[in-house]
Order: structure tokens, then sequence, then C-alpha cells
């Protein structure tokens, strides 16, 4: 089995730049609402689905009374998906687990907004 790291783009380093400035505010919740599309959905690390409403909640909880926890992200990587769509991944490190993630970014009307996330835990 090959492991394969994508790699950004050079064309493409300036939005990378942009969407790793916004994705540490969306796992803490910080501006959340208005990053995360009105569609926006994600299957989390445990297969399950989750949809806008729900994924607020508890990213409103965690704002709310965040945790004393180390979270640390690593190898951003992007990669265009259509006009104004790009894939953002990278790996967060948290106590106890390491996850691969992926967020679906649109940039319209001049914002960015989140409409899908996915995480897999890297066993």
């Amino acid at each position: 089995m090959m492991d394969a790291t994508p790699a950004t783009p050079p064309g493409l380093t300036h939005v990378l730049a942009e969407l790793r400035l916004l994705e540490p505010l969306f796992h803490t919740g910080h501006d959340a609402e208005s990053i995360a599309a009105p569609t926006f959905w994600e299957v989390g690390a445990s297969g399950r689905c989750y949809g806008r409403d729900y994924v607020l909640g508890v990213l409103r909880e965690r704002a709310a009374a965040p945790e004393p926890e180390d979270w640390r992200a690593e190898d951003f990587q992007i990669a265009a998906a259509g006009a104004g769509h790009y894939l953002l991944t990278y790996t967060l490190h948290q106590p106890g687990r390491v996850t691969r993630r992926l967020t679906v970014w649109r940039r319209s009307g001049g914002q960015w907004q989140a409409i899908y996330h996915q995480g897999t835990i890297v066993t």
C-alpha cells in the first residue's frame, strides 16, 4: 500500500493560507454560524452523519466551556474542486487520537463557507 500525500499546487498557496486561518475557528466554535453554509453537513470520525444544526450546537457548547486540550493541526494541503470550491486536508492531533480531516470550502461573494467536513481516525 502506498501512502500518497497530496501537494498544494503553487497557484493555490494564497487560498491555503486563508483557509488555514479559518479552519481552527471552526473547530473552536468561534464564528461557526457564519462559516458553516446553510447546507453544511459532516461525517464524523465515528462514521455518523451530522447536520448543520447539530454541529453548531456542539460547537456552541465547546466555545462556552472550552476544554484544556492541546490540539495541533499540521500537513495542510489544498486542491481545487470546481469553480470557487476547494478541498482542504490536514492531520489533527488531539489527546488520545489522530484524525485526518477534509473540509470542502466555497468562496461566494467574497466570503468563505464550509459546506462539508469529514474526520477519519488514523490507526
